[in-house]
Order: structure tokens, then sequence, then C-alpha cells
């Protein structure tokens, strides 16, 4: 996931694929609790990374063997506590829940044959920029109570993760099921191997027509000091003329309050006394003028409004505020924002201590007709739900389930978001008026994309 290179995961899933198939830790007995826990280990690693190689059918097959072996263990292993272990298959099911409520009849990964439309590949090919970027990095982070997640994997990053890799060809189309393939039922993904490397699968997974992934480095309730070290680094070892992707999934300052007293190690007199200095700030900042840096304004509002990152020590440790950013625009940065402060980050703009930073900001508050789906613990964020998977959120906005779905009425839909795209693309591509912070980026496929949904 660091490098962002296909052939790592595909030979851990190629790895994984061949112990299930050669069935390592049928032989165990029932007695040897410790061969239990590595297996136990075993299906929690295979399951991550069938996800995010997508092989759905998979991952239903692994849920199975997976929530039976917790059963079967709770079962002969009564003096040992197994709570940790039935808490994730409840976040794997409640993930593969919400990931499946509309099958994807398209990848979320980028894909020519969806995403790259012919009527405005030529005025694509024939745009050029003033300055060209290259699109690199990605930092993908959010945290939200309760979210949807499996691991350190949350449902948000998740999207963002998929939608900023390459579809390679045919493997999305070509898979086939897993089915029972021998006399005891047990089940084998044809798809993968059997102990010998399924060249068909690796050469799909591992597209060579196709340029290399942006790398990308998914935090999982980083501290803030931790998330502004890894953006230090990314930023330090960018290449010349490259940009960098930071996402940020978060409640805002509201969040705080949010947080039950048991999350807090200061209990209620910290917690009062913590609020007076909040006050006290609060008058010391209204109290204190904008001030220039090199020329630019910087106002005391970069510091005022912050995303939560989650519980971790007291005080501010963990809130991120727009002003902590301001140092990295220095180096180009394409920031998305998914928030109900996402506006506070608006100052950035025009503070910049090189670089024009693009900002893509969230709606303060996403846009149902049931209010009930609203709740981001159980759906995800709907912004960035519309940037991974446009014409799915706009079902799910609607109040349209799966299940209502019409297959021609929704391929009609998918048509006409497409062309829509493609119109968008050709106006984008010929705008005399185009400003450069898009410009630069809008020659990268999947920044473009982004743009446009």
């Amino acid at each position: 996931m660091r490098t962002s290179e296909a052939r790592f995961i595909v030979e851990a899933y190629v790895f994984y694929e061949a112990i299930l198939s050669r069935k390592y830790f049928e032989g165990a007995k029932v007695k040897q609790l410790g061969v239990r826990f590595k297996e136990l280990r075993f299906y929690a690693r295979f399951l991550l990374v069938s996800l995010i190689l997508n092989r759905t059918e998979m991952v239903k097959f692994l849920v199975d063997r997976f929530r039976d072996l917790v059963d079967d263990c709770n079962a002969n292993f009564r003096e040992t506590n197994f709570k940790e272990w039935k808490i994730v298959v409840q976040e794997i099911v409640r993930f593969t829940k919400v990931d499946t409520a509309f099958a994807y009849i398209r990848p979320l990964r980028y894909c020519a044959m969806f995403d790259s439309h012919a009527a405005s590949l030529p005025y694509v090919a024939r745009f050029h920029a003033k300055k060209v970027l290259k699109f690199k990095d990605a930092i993908l982070t959010s945290y939200h109570r309760n979210e949807v997640k499996f691991a350190e994997l949350t449902l948000d990053t998740y999207r963002m993760l998929q939608c900023l890799e390459w579809e390679p060809t045919g493997s999305f189309y070509q898979k086939r099921p897993v089915l029972p393939n021998d006399h005891s039922g047990a089940s084998i993904d044809h798809s993968g191997t059997s102990g010998v490397i399924d060249i068909n699968f690796v050469a799909d997974m591992t597209d060579p027509s196709l340029p290399p992934n942006p790398r990308k480095a998914v935090l999982y309730r980083p501290s803030a000091t931790h998330l502004l070290a890894v953006i230090a680094t990314v930023c330090e070892e960018l290449p010349p003329e490259s940009i960098m992707l930071l996402y940020l999934s978060s409640s805002g300052k509201a969040g705080h309050s949010n947080v039950p007293q048991g999350e807090h190690s200061g209990g209620s007199r910290k917690s009062s006394s913590s609020k007076i200095v909040s006050r006290i700030s609060q008058k010391q900042n209204s109290s204190i003028p904008e001030y220039h840096v090199n020329g630019k304004k910087e106002s005391s509002d970069c510091y005022e409004n912050y995303l939560w990152l989650g519980p971790r020590g007291n005080g501010d440790r963990n809130n991120l505020y727009p002003g902590d950013i301001l140092p990295f625009t220095r180096r180009p940065l394409f920031l998305i924002v998914d928030s109900d402060i996402s506006h506070a980050f608006k100052v950035i703009h025009g503070a910049e201590k090189g670089e024009t930073a693009a900002l893509l900001l969230s709606p303060l508050r996403p846009a149902f007709k049931d209010p009930s789906s609203a709740d981001t613990t159980q759906y995800g964020s709907q912004f960035t739900f519309f940037l991974t998977a446009p014409l799915q959120a706009f079902c799910q906005m609607v109040g349209i389930s799966s299940s209502d779905a019409n297959v021609d009425i929704y391929n009609d839909a998918e048509s006409i978001l497409s062309t829509s795209f493609s119109e968008w693309e050709v106006l984008l591509c010929t705008s005399t008026s185009l400003d450069l912070v898009w410009a630069q980026v809008l020659s990268d496929p999947f920044l473009r994309r982004v743009i446009l949904r």
C-alpha cells in the first residue's frame, strides 16, 4: 500500500490463496490454540488484501469462513476471550454490507472503458497549460466516530484509495466466482491460484500497458503531529514539477464536544478548565489583527477552526488547523477536505507560501431525501462518495436502494452522466479563462476525473 505497486499486493494474494487452497490449517488439532490464532490472523490479512484488490467473491467466501472460525474458536476455547475477533468479524460484515449496497456496475478505479470519453479525448490530447504538474503522491486519512471500517482501512479512505488506482485491463469483467470444486464442499477461487501462479490473474492485475499508480500513504487515526510529519516527508521527497494530493475526512470543531467522557483522560475538572482556557483563547484571538508573512496576508482565522482527528491525549494535540497546512504550500498541493467545517480551509487561498493550492471543499452538510441516511457512521461521507462513485451516491441521496434500481434505467443514467462529463471535459480543455491552478493538473487523468465529478 505504501508503494501502490500492484505486483506486491498481487503476490500477497497469490501467497494467501495458495495457503487456503492447500488447506494448511485443516490439519491442526482443535486444542492447538496458538495455531488457531495464526489462522484468525491469516483470514483477517487475506480479507484486507482481497478487499483492496476488489475480489468481491473471494471476500464473501472469506467472511463466511472467518465468521465460522471465530464461532468455532469461541465454542472450543471457552476460557479464552475472543471478543476482539468478534469485533473484527462485525467490522468486515458491516463494511461489506455498506460497500455492496450498490453492486458496482463499474469499478471505482480509473477504467479507460468508462472514464476515457471518445468525444473529448482529442481535446484532452491537445490541451497544454503553461505549466503541467504530474500527480505522484497522495496522503489519505479519515476519522469519524463509529465510522465504517475494517482493520485500519475506513470506508472513506478505501473509496479514495480505489479511485486513485488504475483498473487493470479485464480484471473487473473476467472474474470467475468462488465455486465448490471438491467432494468436501470446500470452495476455491478459480481466479486466483492453487499453489501455482495463475498467469492470467497476475497479467490482469499487473497491466504493463498502464502507467504506475501514484504512491499513497493511508493513515489510520494519526495524531496531528504524525500527519504533519508524513506530509512534510512527502513534500520533501516530491519530484520537481509534481503535485501532492492531501485528502482529509473528519468532523470539525463540533466533533470535540461529542466525545464521551471516558475518552478523555482528564476527567470533568480538566474538561472544565479546558473550556475556560478555550474561552480566554477565543477572546485573545478576536483581538489579534491580521499580519503579513513574506508580503502575504495570514489571518488568525487560520487557527480558529479545526478538524478533529480523534481522541488522543489532552488539549488540542489532535486538532488540525488550516494554518497547519500552510507551510506545505511551498510545493504544489491538491487539497480535498470532506468535513462539516470544510469552509474554514478557504483561508488557505491567498495565504499560500509559494504555490497556489487547489482546494476541493465539501458542502457543510450532506443532502438526503431521507434524513436518516445522512449518518456518516452508516454510509460514509457523501462528498467522498460523489467523488468516487457519483451515480451510486446520487441514488443513495434520493433514497433508491440496489433492490429498487432498474438495470436499464440505471444504465441510461450512467450514459447521461458519461456524456455530461465528456462535454464538461471539452469546456475545461477549450476554456481561455481557466485558472492555472486547475489547468496545470488537467492533463492528469485521476485529478481531471475528480475535478469533473
